[in-house]
């Protein structure tokens, strides 16, 4: 059986603004983030990016988009940003700036507008895979596509996870 094609408001900024892009559905599984769907797709983590949504110390919304097997440096994000702190939101607060639910949140179609911040190096890909607004449901795409539609900020942000 032929999966339904999903249409998100991701989906329409991207048909709208006439992108090309492929579908890649995962068995979205609770705190398996982007390594997770890496896995399950068989395509190396660094190139899936994840969509954050974070907040300033005034309650600002930020996106950021960061490789799979990255994580963000809080601590240089709000020294780049210019602000006292910044710190992921709330699920509920995220699920409000952005309209996706949390694991399944897209930098297109965000409902708030908000500064896009992407890490320098995912430059270095020709493609990578975001989510597509919904769980279990990536998109490839061209990173050059990717910056000419969203006009990100390119920061240096990126540190290892720690190991727990």
């Amino acid at each position: 059986m032929a999966r339904k094609t999903i249409v998100t408001p991701a989906i329409r900024v991207l048909r709208a603004a006439g992108l090309p892009y492929t579908e890649h559905h995962y068995e979205y599984t609770d705190h398996s983030g982007a390594t997770g769907s890496a896995e399950q797709l068989g395509v190396d983590a660094h190139s899936v990016i994840k969509t954050l949504i974070l907040e300033t110390a005034d309650h600002l919304p930020i996106c950021v988009l960061m490789h799979g097997d990255r994580e963000v440096s809080f601590k240089r994000l709000a020294r780049h940003l210019g602000v006292k702190a910044v710190a992921m939101a709330d699920p509920r607060r995220a699920q409000q700036y952005s309209g996706y639910q949390v694991g399944g949140t897209s930098p297109f179609g965000l409902r708030t507008a908000m500064p896009i911040l992407c890490e320098t190096t995912i430059r270095d890909h020709a493609e990578v895979l975001i989510n597509g607004g919904k769980r279990g449901f990536l998109i490839g795409i061209a990173v050059a596509d990717l910056v000419a539609e969203l006009d990100p900020v390119f920061v240096e942000v990126a540190i290892q996870p720690e190991t727990r």
